[in-house]
């Protein structure tokens, strides 16, 4: 009988398939282990799933984002230990890569925290686990040993995907998923890291500015298995700079062409990385089924984009925009305000970069968020010096989410013209029912002359429909 291996994916308000647990669950040796994907965002009762195969398993794997996923993985992690205090408590993600030492200090019932790039990792993780083996000689790990000091192993360079197993959907059930997003998008990731320096990320710190992903042709074949096998028609690229290098994905666009795979996808670009893209680039990856990009702009003035290190210039931005445009490709442009040092001159730009950019199509948005001093990051450490504090636990660290609050450095004036000029900004230029083509047209007068004050219409639209809080 073979061993199994728990995973669990914490509860969150979206339904993108649980990526890492599929990484790091499809690399185990299949002959020897079952593993069990929990979801806590598709079941009521999670524990009760999880109490089913505790007595056959060799360990308990979470993967945690920073914020109130904490809050679910801490509980379901309790009830566990309260069941069966021997068998070993794994966290791994982004949360563990950027405290791997703090969560077992401030979490006892946590025995092994993951950083960085996991599937290797896992991998010996729980061949060791299995022979009741010594930890000692894992890269990319921290954990008690027997005298409880805790211990942080040496990191791990990032490893090509490539050399991998293929992520084994079967894990899963894809079409509660399907159901769940209301369409058959499939969530997919072909690239891990980012080789770029932004000073408000933690991606520089987690993954040390590497980047790795899995070939051209390798992938396509890949998505053909699944195309034919799930039927999907949306796929969901998870990557986080997609775009990286132009020649593999052109080459990957003409492959899906090639091979009349009829699905749409959606996937991130810089703005630097789609300037150096001609519009027959532009045009070929339209033609494979690109429906929609997501392009970072975080402000509308030059000189905080310098600040921010985002290497991309303003022009760059409009230049990728024109061409969707052009395209019918839909763009997600997000802004970020409440910077430290942010100027008047930064605020007025990023107002009217978000404008022009939100009125030249329909299908452009511009979310706009409010900094947060992420741990890793650039500017965290800089504030940091300057006295900033931090939460300083576990538990404080699942109430820091980038929704609730707008951040230390944002005035209640300045709060309160964002929070409007948000609401109007979509309602102004998106595709809206004929009901609210009266208030679209207002809206739009607003934002021409940002005049937000006496927003009747936004708090009656406040009152009567209610917003769903992100994590």
């Amino acid at each position: 009988m073979r061993k199994k291996v728990i995973l669990y994916n914490p509860k969150a308000v979206f339904f993108d398939m649980p990526l890492a647990l599929l990484a790091i669950g499809s690399v185990l040796d299949f002959n020897k282990y079952e593993v069990i994907i929990v979801d806590g965002r598709l079941v009521d009762h999670p524990i009760k799933e999880i109490k089913k195969h505790l007595d056959q398993a060799i360990c308990v794997g979470m993967t945690v984002l920073t914020g109130s996923p904490i809050k679910d993985a801490l509980a379901i992690t309790n009830e566990i230990k309260n069941n069966n205090k021997e068998i070993p408590i794994i966290w791994g993600g982004w949360h563990t890569s950027l405290f791997p030492k703090q969560t077992l200090i401030d979490e006892p019932n946590v025995d092994i925290t993951v950083q960085g790039q996991g599937e290797q990792t896992f991998k010996e993780l729980v061949d060791t686990l299995d022979k009741k083996g010594d930890l000692k000689n894992i890269k990319g790990i921290c954990y008690r040993d027997t005298n409880n000091e805790i211990i942080k192993n040496a990191p791990r360079t990032i490893i090509a995907m490539d050399t991998f197993a293929d992520i084994n959907y079967e894990l899963i059930d894809v079409e509660a998923y399907f159901e769940k997003k209301g369409n058959r998008q499939l969530d997919y990731i072909s690239s891990t890291g980012c080789y770029f320096r932004c000073s408000f990320c933690a991606d520089p710190f987690v993954y040390n500015r590497k980047w790795t992903a899995i070939s051209p042709e390798v992938m396509v074949n890949k998505l053909e298995n699944l195309y034919h096998k799930y039927k999907f028609t949306d796929l969901n690229l998870q990557d986080e700079t997609y775009f990286t290098y132009r020649d593999r994905v052109i080459e990957i666009a003409e492959l899906i062409i090639k091979k009349k795979l009829k699905f749409s996808w959606a996937a991130t670009m810089r703005a630097d990385q789609g300037s150096r893209m001609s519009l027959d680039d532009f045009k070929t990856c339209a033609a494979s089924g690109l429906r929609r990009l997501l392009i970072g702009v975080e402000s509308g003035s030059q000189e905080m984009m310098d600040w921010l290190k985002k290497d991309i210039k303003i022009e760059q931005v409009y230049l990728c925009a024109e061409r969707c445009k052009q395209l019918g490709i839909s763009v997600i442009f997000p802004f970020i305000v409440g910077f430290p040092e942010e100027t008047a001159k930064s605020i007025e730009g990023t107002v009217k970069v978000a404008k022009e950019l939100n009125s030249m199509h329909p299908d452009f948005s511009t979310p706009i968020f409010y900094f947060k001093p992420y741990p890793g990051s650039k500017i965290t450490e800089d504030v940091l010096k300057k006295g900033y504090v931090l939460p300083q636990t576990t538990q404080e660290w699942s109430d820091f989410d980038y929704v609730g609050s707008s951040g230390p450095w944002v005035s209640q004036e300045k709060y309160a013209f964002f929070e409007k000029f948000k609401f109007y900004l979509k309602l102004a230029y998106t595709k809206q029912k004929i009901i609210y083509k009266p208030i679209q047209v207002l809206a739009q007068w607003r934002c021409k002359n940002n005049m937000f004050k006496f927003s009747f219409e936004k708090r009656l639209i406040d009152l009567f429909l209610t917003k769903q809080e992100l994590s």
